[in-house]
């Protein structure tokens, strides 16, 4: 035989001890004659044999054991294949088969077909000819977790001595999965030709395509009038069944659209202090500006309003003030958006009068979030400093109205914490922080950095603030409590004290017991300097000396920023997160205040504009909605979880993490009762309508039940509920007070009989008719279903009391508004953004005017107002229009303003072809690329774009004319206020310091006052533009 020829033999043969590094299908058998390969190409093998080797008669004898063994493995192998091969092709048409019977029981409940639908034939016949059902789907149904069945199967048809063929094809599924059950192996074991199956199949649908088109004129009603339809929902692959109700009579033809009711962010309650600092300023509006989780608040002490700008889509940390003090800079750290993708930190300059923004600037530039920033001074704000919280902590100089990057540089691999331009030296740049003070000399784009040598003088651990005195020197303080300055050096230096140029400490001063947190330099030249373990504020003169101090109470935490008020007052934020105003001689009062630790409690009043919270600081607070003050706080032994109302309206219930729950007074918030259930976490507390019963929820998987007297302040245990496999997290009562229906943490829904012993009630079809007094439970057939959720999305929900809306709490720091009933999976809502981390609860006002939402890591408040949109206006109905704005129109004597219609002889007013005086150019529109701007917010899919000829309202309170409109934008939008536009229709009269508009159109920043005097000729309204 020739050297290389190959052979093929009887039998197939496999190495052993081969090399790994031998290459796939080439091995060398170990310990027998040289020249012997065994290759394996694939299933059948073949040897390579070398000249020199002996007879093939011997070779077989040496490895036949080991080649039957290799034949029977790669032989049962084949088999196995071809087994799989004909399952899948049996599975296929059976496939098939449930796909002709789906479409049949579908189209038997359309009244009124004509025929089948022909593209569910055509999906039904594209399966078996492509050989896959997970690659097509109908066009006409939507991608979901959620099957539609009903309780007809072949098992209940047999008992009722129906026919099988009349169930069997009741259940469908939208998933597009199916499982084959054991009768269904066993068929498809038991078939000897799979392709005569298929072809069976095959013929099969097609002989019944004529039934179907006339079984598909069957009764929609007749259909619905069995009992035990239901719906069923998949999380993490467990099934979850929900009955529907009797009145629904065809759940397919249930529609949910979006709800004509939005939110409008009204109130925040809460500041960030406990980890940030610098971050509290007055501006020339009278207005403090700070921040708490991605919302910049601007309050008016002074009249008690707030304005929002809601731009930002993640935690908002550092703020700086334009010396304009109109424009102001807010950086954001990076997050992830509801499907994982990162949200880019980036810095945002906006207008504080028209909170419209300005520039987006370092998209995809920093990294993980933006630390500090500063404006420049020297060179009247042109620029923008920038430190990020990358490894490098680079600093980045910006021209921030050109959004064009000019300067780029590595700073430490240590925590900094301040940058600032130098006031008086434009090329001037200095950071501080760990052990360190760097003062960068900018030329052109590049940066040169020298670093501040604290030489006889202790180096500190931090360098926490600076500032720049009157003459030019820089002012630092440290974690030590003393202050440095640093002077530049104008003379040739001396042997060892550095070259010309450079700071140096010319002075140290001891300011402070623990750390100076914070400097702010005063408008008259003195200084004002807030210490951290000492909490007080000095004040210091022009050569730093002090004068005056006072000690902000322990109460409030230490000192984290001071900025300059009016007159004589200052401005103080602290550690556990409260905003203060005060004097040296007055003290202070309290502005802002709320929780330090994660909220995750919250309750409405039944009957006042009240709301409770509870959170993990040990806090439980009483706020007032109406006047957006705290009625009373009071502090618990445990961390607050959870909290109920008794109907009365007297006592309030709060659950925390030990197992123990408090009765408190809701007027003197005195104890009233104490008790504890178990040593773990409750969940959820829950009054009976009448007030006689108490739930708690727990999560040691019970629920315990207390008979409750004397309007909530007597207690007694009467039972508990047990039968859930997981913690309790929702739970509802039926007004009767006789059912109980809960949801746990592995999404079960069970439903329970209190009188008869709190049993479990088996049959959870006798509940689905029941009218529940209050609706929290996140799973239930009146749900919401967002796609792709794992059952731990949706933190809470809640239906308002007038049962028209649906709010709900995820974890992706939105808010959603949905219709109720909301029965169909990925239903439209409006979807607000304003927390930064999980939104950990919701709850409506007794009243339905006002939504409460709690944030959980951000510790923050947001109260929203609910507004329903105005029907629109047909642009014809001008004159309908005018009559409403002048309803709202009061002349100075007291009467309405008479309504005069314009004839052709009368003059018109003249067009103006710019905006009036006292109004602002509205900014330009920002690139798709930037996040959505001015605290835009998400809107639904499903929601129409806005239109911008939309007409305005019919009528606009006074109180509302304060504010842009909800009216002519999208449901989720935070909107800005609009200027006169010089597009024609726009007719103005000024009438001294007001306009007078003289056609339909009206604007968002204009209030109602006054008519100066009488009233000019084709009056519509009086309004006053406010800048």
């Amino acid at each position: 035989m020739p050297a290389h020829e190959t052979r093929p033999g009887p039998t197939s043969v496999a190495s052993e001890g081969a090399p790994d590094h031998a290459a796939p299908g080439l091995q060398l058998k170990p310990n027998s004659a040289p020249g012997l390969f065994v290759l394996t190409p694939g299933p059948l093998l073949s040897l390579s044999w070398a000249s020199d080797f002996p007879s093939w008669s011997s070779r077989m004898t040496v490895s036949r054991r080991r080649a039957r063994q290799t034949c029977r493995t790669v032989s049962s192998l084949e088999l196995r294949v071809q087994q799989q091969e004909d399952e899948i092709t049996v599975m296929k048409a059976a496939l098939a088969d449930v796909l002709r019977r789906l479409a049949l029981s579908e189209d038997k409940k359309q009244s009124g077909s004509k025929g089948q639908n022909p593209l569910r034939e055509a999906y039904s016949m594209s399966c078996i000819a492509n050989g896959s059902s997970s690659s097509r789907k109908p066009s006409h149904r939507d991608s979901s977790s959620v099957s539609v069945a009903r309780k007809d199967t072949v098992a209940s048809a047999a008992k009722r001595g129906q026919s099988a063929k009349r169930g069997s094809g009741m259940e469908r599924s939208q998933s597009s999965t199916w499982e084959s059950g054991e009768e269904s192996r066993n068929k498809m074991a038991k078939a000897a030709s799979t392709s005569k199956l298929l072809a069976k199949v095959v013929k099969s649908a097609e002989k019944h395509k004529d039934a179907a088109i006339s079984q598909a004129k069957m009764s929609t009603r007749e259909k619905n009038s069995q009992e035990g339809d239901y719906i069923k929902m998949f999380m993490r692959g467990r099934p979850i069944t929900m009955f529907i109700p009797s009145d629904v009579e065809n759940y397919d033809e249930v529609r949910t659209e979006l709800p004509p009711e939005r939110l409008k962010l009204e109130w925040v309650y809460g500041y960030r202090g406990r980890d940030c600092r610098a971050n509290v300023y007055l501006l020339p509006t009278g207005e403090i500006v700070y921040f708490i989780a991605s919302v910049v608040v601007l309050f008016n002490y002074e009249e008690r309003t707030q304005r929002h700008y809601l731009g930002h889509t993640d935690c908002v940390k550092c703020l700086a003030i334009h010396p304009d003090k109109i424009r102001i800079a807010t950086g954001q750290i990076a997050g992830v958006d509801k499907d994982g993708r990162p949200l880019q930190p980036h810095v945002r300059v906006w207008d504080s009068v028209s909170l419209s923004t300005l520039q987006v600037i370092g998209l995809g530039t920093f990294e993980r979030g933006v630390g500090s920033l500063s404006f420049s001074k020297a060179d009247t704000g042109t620029h923008l400093g920038v430190i990020d919280d990358s490894n490098e902590h680079m600093l980045t100089v910006w021209d921030w109205q050109k959004k064009s990057k000019i300067a780029e540089i590595k700073t430490t691999n240590e925590v900094v914490l301040a940058v600032e331009f130098h006031p008086t030296d434009a090329n001037t740049i200095v950071t501080c922080g760990k052990s360190h003070v760097f003062f960068w000399t900018w030329s052109g784009t590049s940066l040169a950095r020298k670093q501040g040598i604290f030489g006889k003088y202790e180096k500190p651990k931090f360098v926490q603030c600076l500032a720049f005195l009157s003459n030019g020197d820089i002012l630092t303080g440290d974690s030590g409590g003393i202050m440095l300055v640093w002077s530049r050096s104008t003379v040739e230096p001396a042997p060892g004290k550095g070259p010309k140029g450079v700071y140096q400490i010319s002075r140290q001063i001891k300011a402070h017991d623990g750390s100076v947190f914070t400097l702010c330099q005063m408008r008259n030249g003195t200084l004002l300097t807030g210490g951290g373990k000492d909490h007080k504020i000095i004040l210091w003169d022009h050569n730093l000396n002090p004068e005056r101090d006072i000690e902000v109470p322990d109460q409030y935490g230490t000192i984290r920023a001071v900025a300059e008020g009016k007159g004589e007052q200052f401005l103080v934020g602290t550690s556990r997160n409260f905003l203060l105003r005060g004097t040296f001689n007055d003290g202070f009062q309290v502005e802002v205040q709320g929780h330090t630790d994660e909220l995750w409690g919250l309750a409405s009043h039944p009957f006042k504009d009240l709301f409770l919270t509870c959170a993990q600081d040990r806090q439980v607070c009483l706020w007032n909605s109406g006047d957006h003050s705290l009625e009373w706080t009071r502090l618990l032994e445990e961390h607050g979880h959870c909290a109920d109302f008794h109907p009365s309206g007297a006592v309030v219930a709060i659950g925390t993490h030990s197992g123990k729950w408090y009765a408190l007074d809701a007027e003197t918030r005195d104890l009233v009762a104490i008790h504890t259930d178990g040593n773990e976490q409750l969940s959820v507390m829950r009054f009976s309508v009448d007030g006689t019963l108490l739930a708690v929820g727990s999560h040691d998987n019970f629920i315990y039940l207390y008979t409750v007297s004397d309007k909530g302040r007597k207690y007694s245990r009467y039972g508990k509920c047990t039968g859930h496999s997981s913690y309790i997290t929702h739970l509802d009562w039926s007004p009767d007070n006789k059912f109980i229906m809960s949801n746990s943490g592995d999404y079960e829904i069970l439903y329970w009989d209190i009188p008869n012993g709190c049993k479990l009630i088996r049959n959870r079809s006798e509940c689905k008719d029941i009218d529940w007094a209050t609706y929290t439970c996140v799973l239930g057939f009146h749900g919401v279903w967002p796609e792709g959720s794992d059952g731990t999305d949706i933190n809470a929900l809640i239906r308002s009391h007038n049962r028209k809306v649906i709010a709900l709490a995820d974890d992706f720091c939105k808010v959603h508004l949905f219709q109720y009933p909301c029965s169909r999976p990925k239903a439209p809502s409006h979807k607000y953004s304003a927390h930064s981390s999980h939104v950990t609860n919701v709850s409506f006002l007794h009243s339905d005017s006002h939504l409460v939402s709690t944030g959980g890591k951000d510790t923050s408040i947001m109260q929203w107002r609910l507004v329903e949109k105005t029907p629109s206006l047909h642009p014809t109905e001008s004159l309908t229009l005018g009559e409403g704005l002048l309803q709202n129109s009061t002349p100075r004597g007291g009467a309405p303003l008479p309504t005069q219609t314009p004839t052709p002889a009368e003059s018109a007013p003249p067009l103006l072809t710019s905006p009036p005086a006292g109004t602002t150019t509205p900014p330009p529109t920002p690139t798709p690329t930037e996040p959505t701007p001015n605290g835009q917010q998400e809107s639904s899919p499903d929601t129409p774009p806005p239109s911008t000829n939309t007409p305005p309202p019919l009528t606009l309170s006074a109180k509302d004319s304060l504010e842009p409109s909800d009216d002519l934008a999208m449901p989720s939008e935070e909107h800005t206020p609009s200027t006169p536009s010089s597009e024609p229709g726009f007719r103005w009269i000024e009438v001294g310091q007001h306009l007078v508009l003289t056609q339909s159109q009206f604007l968002n920043n204009v209030r109602t006052p006054v008519v100066p005097g009488p009233s000019p000729p084709h009056c519509i309204a009086v309004v006053t533009v406010h800048k």
